[in-house]
């Protein structure tokens, strides 16, 4: 059987899980790990697109026999960019994860396998990456496990459709008239080095990086 695993962004936080899926996945068969959906050979199986930041188009859809994609969010609801994130913001500490069917429109394709993890609400971003991550990999495996039975449970998406928009290092703001415990939650999802938090006083710019104390 051949498999395929895409992160199509080389900096992505998720990168390191694709590797450790990879190696869970090889009992199945052959994993091609790839960076980009375009490098998808004809003739996979299943293809799982883990953190892409692009659409992949239906032509290359076609070249698998089924295509697999992990979002944050409890499906049709929160469908879009940085779900994790947007949830958190919203004070949410109980996340749910949908594993689903990629298809030709946006996050719209047959839901396979739903759950939920918990954070505490002190965590940062990396701490929040890594339960996310390590649930991405026990969900894909657990996929596999039960393919191709588990392809007759599927169920289509039912009820209202909300949709997330792609968040940019302007989201990162913090208001200096604010404490910080109202501006925690946005804290703990920046990142101190791609998009850090930052905020403007005085007419000029300060950025405040975040870290747990040893």
């Amino acid at each position: 059987m051949k498999l395929a695993i895409v992160t199509d962004n080389p900096k992505s936080w998720f990168v390191s899980f694709a590797r450790q899926l990879r190696d869970r996945l090889q009992r199945f068969g052959e994993v091609a790990l790839l960076p980009s959906a375009a490098e998808i050979q004809t003739g996979n199986e299943v293809a799982f697109l883990l953190s892409c930041e692009s659409k992949v188009p239906s032509n290359i859809l076609a070249r698998s026999r089924h295509n697999i994609v992990v979002h944050a969010s409890d499906l049709p609801k929160g469908k879009g960019m940085s779900p994790l994130t947007w949830q958190i913001l919203e004070g949410k500490n109980v996340i749910p994860i949908s594993l689903f069917e990629a298809v030709e429109a946006f996050d719209a394709g047959r839901i396979y396998l739903k759950e939920s993890f918990t954070l505490q609400g002190n965590e940062l971003l990396g701490e929040i990456q890594t339960v996310l991550g390590t649930r991405i990999i026990d969900m894909c495996e657990r996929f596999m496990n039960r393919y191709p039975d588990i392809l007759s449970e599927g169920k289509p998406q039912e009820g209202p459709a909300t949709c997330y928009r792609r968040r940019t290092p302007k989201d990162s703001r913090l208001e200096p008239n604010l404490t910080l415990a109202e501006q925690f939650n946005l804290l703990r999802v920046v990142d101190n080095e791609q998009y850090p938090a930052f905020f403007e006083w005085q007419g000029r710019q300060f950025v405040l990086k975040i870290s747990v104390a040893p």
